[in-house]
Parts: structure tokens; sequence; C-alpha cells
């Protein structure tokens, strides 16, 4: 099997997976993944289409990832993750999909308007 290459993004992360058959490593930008990812939360998230399909021993992961926050960055892999496991085998595609891991999250940060403090909050009005 080759190395398959596959891209998620959330909010302003982006994340490069690189899914190669393995013992279960998971190196993200060089660092041990529980080192990159101290919380269990982060560390679920990353693993969940692994664990979904069964996986978890049979791949190994090595990961760039930039941009954005440690969240944001942990819900980008978990899109590639789940890309590249429905490229390998189209039946992960039923068991990822209703769990809604297929899906790419459009919410971005809304832009800042002119002549207001922040994307919709307002300068202070004063009367007199």
């Amino acid at each position: 099997m080759e190395v398959i290459h596959k891209i998620g993004r959330r909010k302003t992360a982006v994340a490069r997976v690189y899914l190669s058959e393995g013992k279960g490593n998971i190196t993200v930008n060089k660092k041990e993944f529980k080192e990159y990812f101290p919380t269990a939360t982060l560390q679920y998230k990353v693993r969940q289409p692994l664990t979904l399909t069964e996986t978890d021993a049979n791949y190994d992961l090595n990961i760039n990832v930039f941009g954005g926050g440690i969240t944001g960055q942990a819900e980008a892999i978990r899109l590639a993750v789940s890309r590249a496991l429905c490229e390998i085998d189209e039946e992960n595609r039923s068991v990822l999909k209703p769990e809604g891991l297929l899906t790419r999250d459009p919410r971005m940060v809304e832009r800042k308007k002119f002549g207001q403090k922040k994307a919709r909050k307002k300068f202070q009005f004063s009367k007199r």
C-alpha cells in the first residue's frame, strides 16, 4: 500500500495527513501525538475516525498541521483522517458519515466592519 495524502480544514487550521500501513503510530509536526495534544478530549477527536472503523493499530499517521488554534487543528486532522480512511475502503463511509466526520464545518470568524469595534459590536454611543 502506498502513502495516502489527504487535507482537512477547520476555521483557519489546515491539516495534511499522510496515512500508511503500520502499527498505529501518530506523529504531529514531528512530535509525539500525546505531546502535541495534551488533553484527552483533543486526543479523542484525532483518534475518533480510527476508533469507529476499528483500524487503530493498522495505520501510521504522519501529520503536518498549521494555522488556527489547537481545537481547530484537532478537528482538521479528524476530517483529513476520515477522508483517507474512505479512500482506503469505501465501506468506512457508511460508518463515518452518520457521525458527521466527512462534513467540512463551514463556520468561520465573521469579518470586522468599518465604523464598528468588532464584527457586530458597536462603539459606545453617547447621547450628550
